[in-house]
């Protein structure tokens, strides 16, 4: 029986139409291949944050970075944890206030204008002007431009300048173009072909990319806060790289022989920030309650299935600046000691305090999945001592926590040596000007430890001052950590080639990218 034949004795009509289309649709693609078009290359990326906005001056997600289409001056080297260059060819600033960088020549914007001292100048002024936290993070009083040399003053001497220009938020664009929110244009090996808000971005290679043209010829960059969702996305074949699938479809992941799970260490860290301002949380017996309350190995040990390691600081224990903590007693009969000493008694199953339950709102959000479960266990441990914790879920951490003051703690995930210095976490999180000081702390020996840091120079008194900063926090239980988490990536190993998962998060569709032949 021949297949036309077969077709009308087995399928209904509307099913013909449908499979002579595909025919159809067949024959015409058979009849082009004799011009032999080779098969464009293409991956599908499906990332856990989804954003609105790619103005690479303001967002938080560090999308257009992530994406490849912005490159900043400095990059960070992964396997030796330092600075190297990147759209910077050289730097010179050993009064540490003033500095000379050297740009690259061959650079390109993705309109094919070229990248010179001038468009790099704009690029760093609309930063400046548009975040304040750029502002306070780099410190610079005025930029020149010289052909390809930029000159740079700083307000005071400030050694590791060099190192905040790693920062996504300092990336390079063309500012004649005027689309920011929708379509930067930078420097990276891929341009944007389109954007939807809060679903996907489209890319496309660039030919004139200064390291080399990608030999792939588009990505779509694709977002969904859901875990569980990410997953079926990849065993389905939807995408080709998930990041941060859902941790207990491991498993079945790494049984699959398609599929290459890869769990890294990374410089993040999970923790529970405490809003300072807020009349309970100004106790550090309320403090140090909530922090011997949160039971660490249960959670990496549930929670995490074993990818993460458990933290009582927020610097992982390998790097020269994070302290040697001594033991702390854990535990529901510790955090009722230390709220005696707040003045709180259980009863009737409550914990009071002149005839008022200790009640505490936490949020969470959902793009990092195990954020809302540490944060149920919390709230369960918690009952079990009279504390009513209500858990309030909210999309946009940075957003909410820094314009409204409605919250107790939070459940947060912070990179807390992206630069392999220790610096940008303690200045961002601690220092009343810092953009990330969502518990609003305002210690002063804190911040004095801080600004020393700002200043100095020789990296072995930067290791003893960012200790001492970080010993300053655990004691006064400003914040409590949790864990370390693993950054998890799963992809389809027979189709993607050249993947590295990073420490920094930073950089993830670079040029090196591929697919397989």
């Amino acid at each position: 029986m021949g297949l036309l034949t077969y077709i009308k004795h087995k399928v209904p009509k509307v099913g013909i139409l449908i499979v002579c289309a595909m025919l159809l649709s067949a024959c015409m693609g058979s009849g082009d291949s004799t011009t032999d078009k080779k098969e464009k290359k293409h991956i599908n990326f499906l990332y856990n944050f989804s954003t609105n906005s790619l103005d690479p001056h303001v967002d938080s997600s560090y999308v257009p970075l992530r994406a490849g289409i912005t490159e900043t001056l400095i990059r960070l080297d992964e396997e030796n944890l330092s600075i190297e260059p990147w759209l910077a060819e050289s730097w010179d600033g050993e009064d540490g206030q003033n500095w000379t960088i050297k740009l690259r020549e061959d650079v390109k914007f993705q309109n094919g204008k070229q990248m010179d001292a001038e468009s790099v100048k704009k690029s760093l002024e609309r930063a400046l002007k548009e975040n304040v936290a750029i502002q306070n993070a780099l410190k610079i009083d005025t930029i020149s431009a010289d052909g390809f040399t930029l000159t740079i003053k700083t307000t005071e001497p400030f050694p590791e300048f060099i190192s905040e220009l790693v920062n996504p938020n300092v990336a390079i664009i063309d500012v004649s173009e005027e689309d920011f929110v929708n379509k930067p244009v930078g420097t990276g090996p891929f341009k944007l072909a389109s954007f939807t808000p809060g679903s996907k971005l489209e890319l496309e290679h660039f030919d004139d990319y200064w390291d080399g043209a990608s030999k792939l010829d588009s990505v779509t960059f694709a977002f969904n806060e859901d875990a569980n969702a990410r997953t079926l996305a990849l065993k389905s074949g939807q995408t080709d790289i998930v990041y941060r699938p859902e941790v207990e479809s491991l498993d079945s992941l790494k049984e699959d022989s398609k599929m290459k799970v890869e769990s890294t260490a990374t410089f993040r860290v999970h923790q529970l920030t405490m809003n300072m301002q807020r009349e309970e949380m100004k106790d550090i017996n309320v403090r140090k309650a909530l922090d011997a309350l949160i039971d660490r190995q249960k959670i990496v040990d549930k929670i995490l299935l074993g990818h993460a390691e458990t933290a009582r600081g927020p610097f992982l224990p390998s790097l020269a600046f994070a302290p040697t903590y001594d033991k702390r007693e854990t535990g529901s009969d510790e955090a009722v000691k230390h709220l005696e000493k707040a003045g709180y008694t259980l009863k009737d199953g409550k914990m009071q305090k002149d005839g008022k339950q200790l009640s505490l709102t936490l949020l969470t959000y959902p793009a990092r999945a195990d954020l809302p479960l540490i944060a149920q266990v919390l709230q369960s441990d918690a009952k079990q001592i009279g504390i009513d914790i209500k858990i309030k879920q909210i999309e946009t951490p940075e957003e909410y926590m820094a314009s409204h003051r409605d919250w107790d703690i939070a459940t947060y995930s912070n990179l807390t040596a992206p630069r392999g210095d220790a610096g940008y976490y303690l200045k961002a999180t601690y220092h009343p000007k810092g953009a990330l000081n969502f518990s609003q702390a305002d210690e002063l020996e804190l911040t004095a430890i801080i600004d020393e840091l700002n200043r100095t120079v020789d990296q072995k008194k930067r290791d003893e001052l960012a200790e001492k900063a970080a010993d300053y926090v655990d004691e006064n239980v400003i914040n409590s950590f949790v864990l370390h988490p693993s950054t998890i990536v799963a992809y389809n190993k027979d189709k993607v080639e050249n993947w590295f998962t990073t420490k920094s998060e930073y950089y993830m569709i670079t040029n090196k990218l591929d697919v397989k032949e």
